[in-house]
């Protein structure tokens, strides 16, 4: 119906533009005659369905993410994880009608994370496999705050939004004593929970026979150092945090804390390991540059610097960290998700070498690039020494 007063002609969408798509086979696979062909031959119908619903799928992605939201929220996991249980008896304890439960049950089922026989819904391997990830629910529910910055994803591309995300990170502005210590204390919580996993993952490519001291700079509260500890008893290990940070890692009393800034501060020397565990990323290349500068300072000859974080997959995009991690620190508004290659050119430039980097089985939990000092003097060594 056209509101009173309106032009009959304005109110009729523009055509779209004829779709002319470059390249041979591009513009094979648009024709609707080929679709149809495809359709119609038994090799090639499979094809053309598994597409279709790939299609579908990056369509409906938004959907399921927040269906798992709601699964997360609700606790259902967690309930099922008792025992099978219909939509009937689940919806008074989610304080959700039993007909809009069934969907919500039947959506979970759909994505494999329940499983439905009859009127009852089970935990199905991939609900418990969720489960058991460690801070994967606390991230799920964290993700309102992306959501929210992401519901004008053009005007948020262009830059003309103000990302809520932004100001959910104070942290990773990381001046002294301008950081309020409830929101670092949340940071911290937040990231330790899913620090357990990336740990895991770090240290099952990386080895540190020989190593004598490891410092874990932008450690937080610690997890990275733990793990370490557990697989590596005899070596000694430093942390480097904001003092606030460093207060609360619940450490033993022989790893030695250092409280300070590397935005303001010089690391502190001694160690011949340095890592830095999902620190990169939040971080602008100015920044990035002057942490390995210091980093490249404090270590000895011989020295490695580790970088542990999900990286892009650079020339040839990968489909977990080019498009959630990159959206995610485009959000933050302050870092970037780099590809191993753009690190190794940031690394070079501090003076690193012997750079090799170990992309892991599950590059969306983390990749790991290693480099070392060199033994004779950088050119920017030799520049300080003349001065």
């Amino acid at each position: 119906m056209l509101l009173s007063g309106s032009d009959p002609v304005a109110d009729i969408p523009a055509p779209a533009p004829p779709f002319r798509p470059v390249g041979l086979l591009n513009r094979l696979i648009a024709a609707p005659r080929f679709q149809a062909f495809c359709a119609a031959v038994p090799g090639l119908r499979s094809l053309a369905r598994r597409e279709g619903v790939a299609l579908f799928d990056l369509m409906q992605g938004f959907v399921q993410s927040q269906m798992l939201m709601a699964l997360v929220e609700l606790r259902v996991l967690h309930m099922l994880a008792d025992g099978p249980m219909s939509a009937d008896a689940l919806a008074p304890h989610c304080d959700v009608p039993p007909e809009r439960m069934q969907i919500l049950l039947q959506a979970g089922a759909a994505m494999k994370l329940l499983r439905r026989k009859g009127a009852q819904f089970h935990l199905a391997r991939r609900g418990a496999a969720f489960l058991a990830v460690p801070g994967l629910a606390d991230m799920v529910r964290h993700h309102d705050v992306l959501y929210a910055d992401l519901a004008d994803p053009v005007a948020f591309l262009r830059g003309q939004t103000q990302p809520g995300l932004a100001q959910f990170w104070p942290y990773v502005f990381g001046a002294k004593g301008a950081v309020d210590s409830e929101q670092t204390a949340r940071y911290s919580r937040l990231m330790a929970e899913s620090q357990h996993l990336v740990a895991q993952e770090a240290l099952a490519h990386l080895s540190l026979k020989g190593a004598r001291r490891l410092m874990d700079v932008g450690g937080g509260t610690g997890v990275f150092l733990r793990a370490v500890r557990a697989r590596y008893p005899a070596l000694e290990l430093a942390l480097f945090d904001l003092p606030d940070v460093v207060a609360q890692a619940a450490l033993p009393a022989d790893i030695a804390r250092h409280g300070g800034s590397f935005r303001d501060d010089p690391l502190p020397e001694g160690a011949d390991v340095i890592s830095l565990v999902r620190v990169l990323y939040d971080h602008s290349d100015a920044t990035v540059r002057a942490l390995l500068t210091r980093a490249y300072a404090a270590l000895p000859a011989g020295g490695r610097l580790l970088i542990i974080e999900p990286m892009s997959g650079g020339a040839q995009p990968d489909p977990q960290t080019d498009v959630y991690f990159s959206v995610y620190t485009l959000a933050m508004q302050t870092g970037q998700t780099r590809s191993s290659a753009r690190i190794t050119e940031l690394l070079s430039e501090a003076g690193f070498a012997e750079i090799s980097t170990e992309q892991g089985h599950r590059r969306f939990v983390t990749s790991v690039l290693q480099a070392r000092k060199p033994q004779g003097p950088h050119l920017s060594d030799k520049s300080v020494n003349k001065s």
